[in-house]
């Protein structure tokens, strides 16, 4: 068993160093295809197992984005206002929401692939966008766009672009109105009431 635990933490830490290493355009088709064949191969999560499709994201998906990063551009200049434990607990409740939506989408995957655009990059570059568009049968292909930074860590995602519309960006004035309504901490119970409903209904 220990000589298992050991060739399973081995492989997965090669994976993760092989990531860092790798262009923002193949972090993002290797990510993807690899979630994708994971959800074809599980009936559970094609039926909407909320638990399994949570572990696969946690698992897949996390270590590849940079949630501290998109939270303050979610929250715009009330970032500042907050204290490091906020900071803290914003990007924590931030982050369960985005999964808990990115859980319900890939439950209702089904024969979506994935086209991947011309990618260009710049000697030295740091901040990137790579383009893709979900190809659904019988339907128009949806834009779906990731900008990138480089960090000490590899290419993380701190933004995500659907058909135009930016994640963070459309997240910003509701932000701000619980700001403003609440302050800092009202923000925080407003993101810890709706996980908790979010929990609580997938549970019923």
């Amino acid at each position: 068993m220990k000589r298992l635990f050991a060739f399973v933490f081995t492989a997965f830490l090669s994976t993760f160093v092989l990531a860092q290493d790798m262009a923002p355009d193949v972090l993002v088709r290797t990510v993807t295809e690899d979630v994708l064949a994971a959800v074809r191969q599980d009936k559970d999560i094609q039926n909407g197992n909320t638990q399994k499709t949570i572990a696969l994201i946690q698992t897949k998906v996390l270590p590849y984005f940079n949630f501290q990063r998109m939270t303050s551009l979610a929250v715009g200049r009330d970032w500042r206002q907050a204290t490091p434990q906020q900071k803290e607990m914003l990007a924590r409740q931030f982050q369960e929401l985005l999964v808990r939506t990115y859980s319900n989408a890939l439950s209702s995957y089904r024969d979506q692939t994935v086209r991947y655009r011309p990618f260009k990059m710049n000697p030295g570059e740091t901040d990137v966008l790579v383009r893709t568009e979900v190809l659904q049968p019988g339907g128009r292909p949806i834009q779906l766009d990731y900008s990138l930074e480089k960090s000490d860590k590899g290419w993380k995602v701190y933004d995500v672009v659907v058909a135009g519309v930016s994640l963070v960006t459309n997240y910003r004035e509701t932000f701000a109105q619980e700001i403003r309504a609440g302050g800092i901490d009202g923000l925080i119970r407003s993101l810890e009431a709706k996980n908790k409903s979010l929990a609580a209904g997938k549970a019923a």
